[in-house]
């Protein structure tokens, strides 16, 4: 039997949906370089009222979908809105930026953000850089059997920047060269920050009930809140939490399963991971053992509330302490308001490392309190107040060494969105931070150290 070699409508379709999302990812990796006006629309001048709706044939443009009709979300019989990084949730009411694409049975979201930074940490221990951090996330799904089917793809150029990221008084975790703990700095997250995928079916006569299965590598397991570059009360401001390692440091995970499942506002989930956060090697991806778990309940009570309680037993998290483990609590509760009209975010989130390891055990609290509003179209305020105590500030030698210290950081910044070029929107803002230590740290940081930040933003 002869074929007429003309690949099948399916197939056509998913070619034209994949080369519009591949187009729309590299227009916003480039962004930052050329932010040109957007080309003249071909359709400019016409009446476009009579047109025919749309078939399958035809290729969409990316458009913005109205608040009031979200899409549902890969996961569960609820909206999109209510999901936040990972398989975690933030309050429904959460306003929902990026560009929206539909092709075939495919329905997709494209949403991601770069700062160019100028960061001034004072003080003996402080530092100054000029650098650019950012993320770009490409989420699809389409209708798959009895169930629904979702990938996610998630890329960050930190690694351009150079292994030892950037300058933040008392934040630790992770190491630039594989010998060395980094200290007052916050590491450079991966390139690839996510490629997972996942399967869900409803369950029920409702629709509202659901249960699923997510896979990645690298992915995120259910441990924590959103991490911070996801959750509205954070992701505009471009310094990273000192608490970050206290409360979601796991959104980058080399290897994680998660099963769960939703009851109306409540979801019940647990993971299997390979709980060593990604060494200094920032381009590549890792594969080990699953070693590690983890489990999370959410609840949405209302449509601007989310909270949610989890616990995680990871495995020796760090590379440069192989024998210790860390079991990590956490509990956060996000409000999402719209006082006249405008957006209003706010995390609450306390954390706590138990170490264990070398014949101790030690508890390590901190707490987060952060909160974002946008005003109109141009106007962004943000803030931050932070407490943890710390153990790793200073390398084994020093007469401060393994000792604990509670460490306090207030933070304040300001947005002006001054510009746009096509889907993304600029703006140019600064931050400004003080902090609070123990007299036993006066002569390493200065009485009061303070830093600020001015950066350019652009987000789609």
């Amino acid at each position: 039997m002869m074929t007429s070699g003309r690949p099948p409508a399916t197939t056509t379709t998913m070619n034209r949906f994949l080369s519009r999302s591949a187009w729309l990812l590299a227009s916003a990796l480039a962004a930052p370089a050329f932010a040109a006006d957007p080309p003249p629309d071909p359709h400019a001048g016409h009446d476009m009222s009579k047109m025919a709706p749309a078939t399958d044939a035809a290729i969409p443009m990316p458009m913005s979908m109205p608040m009031d009709m979200p899409m549902q979300s890969a996961l569960g019989g609820y909206a999109m809105t209510r999901d936040a990084s990972g398989t975690s949730w933030q309050p429904d009411a959460t306003s929902m930026g990026g560009l929206h694409l539909h092709e075939g049975g495919w329905k997709a979201m494209l949403h991601g953000f770069v700062n160019v930074i100028h960061d001034d940490q004072r003080g003996p221990r402080g530092d100054t850089k000029n650098f650019s951090q950012s993320m770009l996330m490409l989420m699809a799904d389409r209708p798959l059997g009895p169930g629904t089917f979702g990938v996610k793809t998630m890329l960050s150029l930190d690694p351009a920047f150079g292994k030892s990221g950037y300058p933040l008084l008392f934040q630790t975790g992770e190491t630039a060269d594989g010998q060395t703990a980094l200290v007052d700095r916050q590491h450079p997250h991966d390139f690839f920050m996510e490629l997972s995928g996942s399967y869900s079916v409803k369950l029920g006569d409702s629709g509202q009930d659901s249960a699923y299965l997510y896979a990645g590598l690298p992915g995120e397991p259910a441990l924590g809140p959103p991490a911070f570059m996801h959750r509205f009360s954070g992701m505009r401001n471009p310094e990273a939490p000192l608490t970050h390692h206290w409360l979601d440091s796991t959104h980058i995970t080399f290897g994680v399963v998660t099963v769960g499942a939703s009851h109306g506002p409540l979801k019940l989930e647990g993971s299997w991971f390979n709980g060593r956060e990604p060494d200094q090697s920032r381009w590549n991806i890792e594969t080990r053992r699953f070693d590690s778990w983890s489990a999370r309940v959410s609840w949405n009570p209302l449509p601007q509330l989310s909270m949610q309680v989890s616990h995680g037993d990871l495995k020796s998290p760090e590379q440069l302490e192989p024998d210790v483990r860390v079991r990590r609590t956490t509990a956060s509760a996000s409000l999402h308001l719209k006082p006249g009209g405008n957006d209003w975010g706010t995390t609450l989130a306390w954390g706590q490392n138990e170490k264990s390891g070398h014949g101790e055990r030690r508890r390590l609290p901190g707490w987060l309190l952060e909160s974002t509003a946008v005003i109109g179209a141009r106007h962004t305020v943000f803030g931050r107040a932070e407490q943890l105590h710390n153990d790793e500030l200073f390398a084994a030698g020093s007469a401060l060494a393994g000792q604990t210290f509670r460490i306090r950081k207030l933070s304040l910044g300001y947005i002006y969105d001054f510009a746009k070029t096509g889907p993304v929107a600029w703006g140019l803002g600064a931050s400004a931070a003080t902090y609070r230590q123990p007299d036993a740290l006066d002569a390493s940081y200065g009485r009061h150290p303070r830093s600020f930040m001015v950066f350019l933003q652009g987000r789609l």
